[in-house]
């Protein structure tokens, strides 16, 4: 059932940026090797985010290792720390889900993160099953265990607090109530991102005082966005989503910077060690162009989540697209009047000129190809829209609908529209 421990070993530690401490993890898989009892690992998730992408899964791909090693991956949702709103990495009080909301989030992320965990050897759990449970009494035994000196360790909160930011004595409890799931749990190893090193020695910690034997922590890396620069993220639109189509996820990967190739090579598609070395090794030396080196950590990322046929398929409508300058094979139609319609939206310039004849700013918001006038106006300006293979560069264009038109929007959007 088990791999030896050193077999063990090597797979939890690549790619790791931090474990800790090593020698107990050590001394946690020699006992389940001897009692043939798998680790509990566990992972918190955070219901008011259930949009999976690529930097989910970093997380999500060392707990389907552990998996894979014959141990048992406890998925927390956290339905009632969402009540509490995680302050991690916040300048402000972050507002608070309610328990239905955090639940109809939670069952989504469930949903997009079994698209990289196996369901065998997956424990669903939810915290209100617990932490709803305890009595006033019980919460200040638990805030009892910590002080407010060591919160204001945590750089957030001590750089609020210098800051003149208020921080709510709620957000105190996020961590503790983190940490006590981990006490309820019997977690033997907890995985998180760097940005969660504080929360997870807290559950250590508390595990202590409460009697249990401690934790081990596992930190992986923060994966930057395609752009770059921030932290991955879906507000910042700077992601590569778990449930994006073939398309999209080959396309987005080969937009990012060439010093990403090998973080997003390890990290998107969990690429072998010697792989990725090879892949540095190449780059650096100039045997590998950036180019070549992209197309295949697409094809990877691509076939890990949709299989390699579609990755195949990805690459050669990429090739078509943007090498040969050719039209995607499926672009979706729409007609305006049923978009309008369905929107409740007037626009009064769609009545100027003829009944077929408009604005193409105001076609690109009618059909959410931009979210405002002013973005449409930005996205013309910045040479990001055309017409029938046109490129729009007057934000007081006008486009004739009385037959089909293809619009397109940035690299990889696509939608025909007519009138009706």
């Amino acid at each position: 059932m088990f791999p030896t421990l050193n077999e063990q070993m090597d797979i939890i530690r690549s790619g790791v940026h931090e474990l800790l401490p090593e020698s107990e993890l050590t001394q946690k898989i020699e006992r389940s090797l001897k009692t043939r009892k798998p680790l509990q690992i566990k992972l918190g998730c955070d219901p008011s985010r259930p949009d999976l992408h690529l930097g989910h899964a970093v997380v999500l791909g060392k707990m389907r290792q552990f998996q894979d090693l014959g141990h048992t991956a406890v998925l927390l949702i956290g339905d009632f720390t969402g009540m509490i709103g995680d302050p991690t990495g916040r300048s402000k009080t972050r507002p608070a889900l309610t328990i239905e909301e955090t639940r109809q989030n939670g069952q989504s992320y469930t949903e997009q993160a079994t698209h990289v965990l196996s369901k065998e050897r997956l424990r669903l759990v939810y915290n209100s099953e617990w932490l709803g449970k305890l009595n006033f009494n019980e919460v200040i035994a638990l805030t009892a265990k910590f002080t407010v000196a060591q919160m204001l360790e945590r750089d957030d909160f001590s750089k609020r607090y210098k800051a003149g930011e208020p921080i709510s004595i709620h957000e105190f409890l996020y961590p503790l109530a983190q940490g006590y799931d981990s006490v309820a749990l019997e977690t033997d190893v907890e995985l998180g991102g760097t940005d969660q090193k504080f929360n997870l020695l807290v559950g250590r910690e508390l595990q202590r005082a409460y009697g249990k034997e401690p934790q081990c922590i596992l930190t992986m890396p923060i994966l930057e966005g395609t752009d770059g620069i921030e932290k991955m993220s879906k507000s910042l639109g700077n992601y590569i989503g778990i449930t994006d189509s073939p398309r999209e996820m080959f396309g987005k990967t080969m937009s990012i910077p060439d010093n990403l190739i090998a973080q997003y090579f390890r990290y998107g598609s969990f690429a072998k060690d010697a792989d990725v070395k090879a892949m540095e090794s190449g780059l650096e030396s100039g045997s590998l162009h950036p180019r070549n080196a992209k197309v295949q950590t697409a094809m990877s990322i691509v076939a890990r989540y949709h299989g390699e046929e579609a990755a195949k398929g990805a690459f050669e409508e990429f090739e078509r697209m943007f090498v040969n300058k050719d039209l995607p094979d499926e672009i979706e139609t729409v007609t305006l009047d049923k978009l309008l319609k369905a929107s409740g939206t007037h626009i009064a310039s769609f009545e100027a000129v003829t009944a077929n004849i408009h604005l193409v700013v105001d076609v690109l918001v009618a059909a959410n190809l931009a979210a405002s006038k002013g973005e449409a106006k930005r996205l013309i300006q910045g040479g990001g829209v055309s017409v029938d293979g046109e490129r729009i560069t007057d934000i007081a264009a006008t486009v004739d609908l009385t037959e089909e038109r293809t619009f397109k929007v940035g690299k990889r959007k696509f939608l025909k529209i007519r009138k009706a």
